[in-house]
């Protein structure tokens, strides 16, 4: 499809419908990949679908491109062992407002998982487990907040100037915000320091030099299970990593959907 019959097709689509579009028009260009071409065909029936006034197929449609962008995205950064877990809902990706995300963890027994969500569309949820080299000491709930910190920074090449990062540990809290006023050797009780195996730093220690470095970043509090889309959002995808640890169920769909329906709400209500 040519770049003006993609732009004049997407003329037939109500603003909703053609933003979300929008952002996937790289995929209707030729490609030799695989999945970039079943993206493409899935957004050229969108257009098809509108063409004909049929919108809501249009709709459910796109609602399928955008997955099968999504899943695309995990497949293709997922020989970095940093983007396990990690997606996007594309539909929001063109929001212009300030991007705010919120992190979580959960932990039960020796089976945790931590979570993000980002107003963009970005998100990303990682089950964890204990073992005999786990360096996390006495402060196990403290230290997988901060984790999953870590986690949503990682995702980044370089994180977007200005984000605002919500967390309902208080104890998180404080530490973030001495590492950012320069007391980044602070550390949790019992965090061991030791050399690790599958990294150059301990996580901690990373995250703490980065938040030293990044005084743009803003990290605030906002009260846990007191109906905050994002915190609630980051909340689930926490739960859903610790038990896929357990449980064997689709855990791709569930995380996308679930990230598209509070995202959904916060567009929609857009308060903080």
């Amino acid at each position: 499809m040519r770049p003006d019959e993609f732009l004049r097709a997407l003329t037939q689509l109500p603003p909703p419908l053609h933003d979300r579009a929008l952002t996937l028009r790289p995929f209707v260009r030729p490609t030799s990949c695989d999945d970039c071409q079943r993206i493409g065909d899935a957004v050229r029936l969108v257009l098809t679908a509108a063409d004909y006034d049929e919108l809501a197929s249009a709709g459910e449609l796109l609602d399928t491109a955008e997955r099968l962008a999504a899943d695309h995205d995990i497949h293709r950064r997922s020989g970095d062992d940093q983007q396990r877990g990690r997606g996007r809902v594309v539909r929001w990706a063109m929001t212009s407002a300030p991007l705010i995300a919120a992190t979580d963890a959960s932990w039960k027994g020796r089976v945790g998982g931590l979570g993000y969500v980002v107003s963009d569309g970005h998100y990303g949820l990682l089950g964890r487990g204990t073992g005999r080299l786990d360096p996390t000491g006495a402060s196990r709930v403290l230290i997988n907040e901060l984790r999953a910190v870590d986690y949503l920074l990682s995702g980044y090449d370089e994180v977007p100037a200005g984000m605002t990062v919500l967390l309902d540990s208080l104890t998180a809290l404080r530490y973030l915000h001495r590492w950012q006023a320069g007391e980044a050797d602070a550390m949790p009780a019992g965090y061991s320091l030791r050399a690790r195996r599958w990294s150059d730093q301990p996580t901690l220690v990373r995250l703490a030099d980065q938040v030293a470095r990044r005084p743009d970043l803003t990290f605030g509090h906002v009260k846990g299970h007191s109906g905050h889309l994002l915190n609630e959002a980051a909340d689930g995808l926490s739960h859903m990593a610790r038990r896929r640890r357990e449980e064997s169920f689709d855990l791709r769909p569930r995380a996308h959907a679930l990230v598209d329906a509070f995202l959904r709400d916060w567009h929609a209500n857009a308060t903080v």
